[in-house]
């Protein structure tokens, strides 16, 4: 059996992919609507607990599986570290399927490491700080002193509890913006200029997570941009492409 962490779009298409390719699969998601999206791929396993270190062993050990395929969120960095550590003590093959950035050339892009910088720098560079982090990170802008006089608009997920959150943390809903994305260029520029953006806040998600529109976006407004980096992960082995980890997988004659 082949496990995938498929908390994302990629993740799911890739799990599609491998059944396929004849192999059983179980794909792990956490949220309902991943779930729900996972039910498109006839004799597909869901695994809907998270999972620490220790519950991966577990359930790497308990349920014979041959590989680990971690299509996690490029910034879900604990995940990855879980899973290899949680392979490696149970000697289950890993390989990390990781998405390509969206490219950027534009001087008024800052670059930062975690979420703390990027709200010092968003504080920095303007007084309409918009949000297009996800809700993981709301806490740490909601409560950032760099923005205590500063008016944040976040753009998050349309599901109930990522709202309550939000409205919990002090945003108003005028400065929520309930949406699924990825946007289109010009929807990024539209929402920019309506709730009158001084500076973007967003991570290199890749294409499919929207970050080149957004780029574009930004780069037509002219506006400041904080990008936050990817988390440096060492992969013990890793690919872009759903072919290369079906290589992977079939060097370990799997099938």
């Amino acid at each position: 059996m082949i496990f995938v962490a498929a908390g994302t779009q990629d993740g799911r298409e890739l799990a599609g992919y491998l059944l396929e390719k004849g192999y059983d699969v179980v794909a792990s998601v956490v949220s309902q609507y991943g779930q729900a999206l996972l039910q498109s791929y006839p004799g597909i396993k869901i695994n809907d607990k998270p999972l620490d270190e220790a519950g991966l062993r577990e359930y790497l050990d308990n349920n014979k599986v041959e590989c680990f395929v971690d299509a996690s969120h490029p910034y879900a960095a604990n995940i990855s570290s879980n899973a290899m550590a949680a392979c490696a003590k149970c000697g289950v093959p890993y390989i990390r399927f990781e998405r390509e950035t969206s490219p950027l050339d534009y001087a008024k892009a800052h670059y930062v490491t975690d979420y703390k910088s990027a709200a010092q720098k968003a504080g920095e560079l303007g007084e309409n700080i918009f949000l297009t982090t996800g809700s993981r990170s709301l806490a740490i802008f909601a409560q950032s002193e760099a923005l205590k006089q500063k008016r944040i608009v976040c753009r998050i997920l349309p599901e109930p509890e990522v709202i309550k959150e939000a409205r919990e943390l002090g945003f108003t809903p005028d400065n929520i913006i309930a949406m699924q994305g990825p946007f289109s260029q010009e929807l990024n520029k539209e929402l920019f200029i309506k709730y009158g953006a001084d500076v973007v806040v967003t991570k290199n998600s890749g294409a499919l997570g929207g970050a080149d529109t957004k780029f574009a976006a930004v780069k037509e407004l002219n506006l400041p941009l904080v990008v936050i980096d990817r988390p440096k992960v060492a992969y013990t082995n890793v690919t872009d492409s759903y072919e290369g980890v079906l290589e992977f997988i079939e060097k370990y004659k799997m099938l």
